[in-house]
């Protein structure tokens, strides 16, 4: 089990520490394949884009605009975290609902 997120965020080391058989991925450091980018972007769509975070208040509108991928990648924090990759299957932050489907209850 894989987890994607920053190894700062307390939402990140939250599910870490309720999944201890899971790794942790550092976007920022490790950064993330574009093929993990691309299926989670199919499973999530816009979903995936943070656009509450800072990092996405501190662009411009023209930096706003471009393809969300590119951004992701270019700006890893853009990322809703934590993107857990379980069983070939991926779920997007830790809500009660992800708990459930981890088998957390």
């Amino acid at each position: 089990m894989l987890i994607y997120g920053l190894k700062n965020c307390d939402t990140c080391r939250k599910a870490l520490k309720s999944l201890p058989n899971a790794r942790l991925v550092d976007v920022r450091a490790d950064g993330i394949a574009p093929a993990v980018l691309g299926r989670a972007w199919a499973r999530f769509g816009a979903d995936l884009l943070n656009t509450r975070s800072t990092t996405w208040r501190g662009l411009d509108a023209a930096e706003r605009g471009r393809a969300p991928l590119d951004l992701i990648a270019e700006h890893p924090a853009l990322m809703k975290r934590p993107l857990i990759e379980a069983g070939g299957e991926f779920y997007l932050g830790w809500t009660p609902a992800t708990r459930q489907a981890l088998g957390l209850g």
